[in-house]
């Protein structure tokens, strides 16, 4: 199945999504440094915690993609109008 192309305008709410998701691991992460949890919730934290890295570490890597598509496409277009390339 070929993968879905993303919108322009779909791109704000990939950027809200990650910054939430950055701020709950950050909570996540306060909670269970002040060591009140029970064991129980610590792990249940732990979990959501290693579920947040992994969506967010996915969410850098698109943006690095991205980045590195354009700079890319910059360097190209450069050579072909007879700029050197950096």
């Amino acid at each position: 199945m070929p993968k879905k192309k993303t919108s322009a305008a779909e791109e704000p709410d990939e950027v809200a999504r990650f910054e939430q998701q950055l701020d709950e691991l950050g909570t996540i992460v306060s909670k269970m440094e002040a060591g009140d949890l029970r064991l129980e919730d610590s792990l249940k934290m732990f979990e959501r915690g290693t579920e947040l890295v992994r969506s967010c570490r996915k969410s850098l890597d698109a943006a690095e993609l991205k980045v590195r598509t354009l700079l890319d496409a910059g360097s190209v277009k450069d050579e072909e109008e007879g700029e050197p390339a950096d």
